[in-house]
């Protein structure tokens, strides 16, 4: 009986956790989580101004971009500045507010073109920007 249960001659199997599919498993989603990590940065390149004083929100809101080039996207995706209130609308159901996220070398043209849209639309603007970051 002694035998039996430590293992021994008996013929009883000694049970011990077998962590190598764990390990595969998890280091196979680490890599995958790490090339997906980078494609689901966002895709467009804009560099917001930097000013003094930002506010930080949680608010979740149609962000409209503005390229340096001139090209406005909402989102992620090319929007006529024509139907970009009647794009907001549909898209977004019963957004009031949008973000305005311009990129600092863009004429201003762009930009005041989108805001009056916005305003003729009766949207509210809150626009994107970056706090100087300071040399201590």
């Amino acid at each position: 009986m002694r035998g039996r249960r430590f293992g021994g001659a008996g013929g009883s199997t000694l049970s011990e956790m077998n962590v190598v599919p764990l390990v595969d498993v998890v280091l196979v989603l680490l890599i995958i989580f790490m090339l997906t990590a980078q494609a689901m940065e966002f895709g467009l390149d804009i560099h917001v101004p930097q000013v003094k004083q930002t506010r930080d929100t949680a608010e979740t809101l149609p962000v409209i971009n503005i390229q340096r080039s001139g090209l406005i996207y909402l989102g992620d995706k090319p929007v006529n500045i024509n139907d970009m209130a009647s794009e907001v609308a549909r898209r977004y159901k019963g957004a009031q507010s949008v973000y305005v996220r311009a990129d600092a070398n863009t004429v201003y043209e762009p930009i005041a073109s989108v805001i009056s849209a916005l305003d003729e639309a009766k949207l509210g603007v809150k626009l994107v920007t970056k706090p100087i970051e300071s040399k201590k």
